[in-house]
């Protein structure tokens, strides 16, 4: 989809649209916050237009730059943690490599095997994943049975171990911690697809923000925001 398509009928420019969105998924603030920011730099902007903002643009920021990724290792780290959508909890999956880069990430709405057979299943999909040689979870009864229908079906290779050692996890874990500090002003999402796209915009900066995009450095917050533009097609 290309940049003019993408930013159609919207009455800001795309840099500021943006702007907005990376902030918004980047750091503990709130659409109010935003507000409060813009009217400091001369420019109104409802909050209510924030949240039509980031539904829009978060699942759009998290499809383009997948081709940017640099590869991971082949040892995973598995984990879910929680989010609450309309007051109930509700279960996000996350992988990532035994370095801490992220793999990949789903809602869901239950936790067990068939959930994580569908995790299992997008993580393979990605570009950025290698088929894993080794797969670390928690005691979690449903990871094994995921195992055993993956094999059968051939999705994973006889090859693949699954381990069960709770300390090994402590990477994916503490990776928990910026993704539930980027939810806590939001308290609580309203429906389960407003989380859903709002979530793959965090995890999108999250991904930035550690430095697995292909020349962007860990830390280099003017890089992030130059490489965003770029991918949207918007000259620095």
């Amino acid at each position: 989809m290309s940049t003019a398509s993408v930013f159609k009928w919207r009455h800001f420019l795309p840099q500021i649209i943006l702007l907005n969105v990376r902030w918004y998924c980047r750091y503990s603030l709130s659409y109010r916050n935003l507000e409060e920011m813009m009217q400091e730099r001369g420019v109104e902007v409802d909050h209510s237009t924030f949240n039509r903002w980031v539904l829009r643009y978060a699942p759009e920021l998290d499809k383009r730059i997948r081709p940017h990724l640099k590869p991971t290792n082949d040892s995973w780290r598995v984990d879910e943690t929680y989010i609450k959508v309309r007051g109930v909890w509700k279960y996000l999956y996350r992988a990532v490599d035994s370095e801490g880069n992220t793999l990949d990430f789903m809602l869901s709405a239950k936790r067990d095997g068939k959930a994580a057979v569908r995790f299992f299943r997008k993580v393979l999909k990605s570009q950025h994943a290698q088929t894993p040689r080794v797969i670390n979870v928690d005691k979690n009864t449903a990871y094994p049975v995921a195992m055993e229908t993956l094999k059968e079906e051939e999705t994973l290779t006889e090859t693949t171990k699954l381990r069960q050692v709770k300390y090994l996890n402590n990477v994916v874990e503490q990776d928990h911690r910026n993704i539930k500090r980027i939810t806590r002003p939001i308290m609580g999402f309203k429906s389960f697809n407003s989380a859903r796209r709002t979530l793959k915009g965090i995890e999108a900066m999250n991904m930035i923000r550690k430095g697995q995009v292909k020349g962007v450095e860990q830390g280099s917050s003017v890089y992030q925001a130059r490489f965003i533009e770029s991918i949207f097609g918007i000259a620095a």
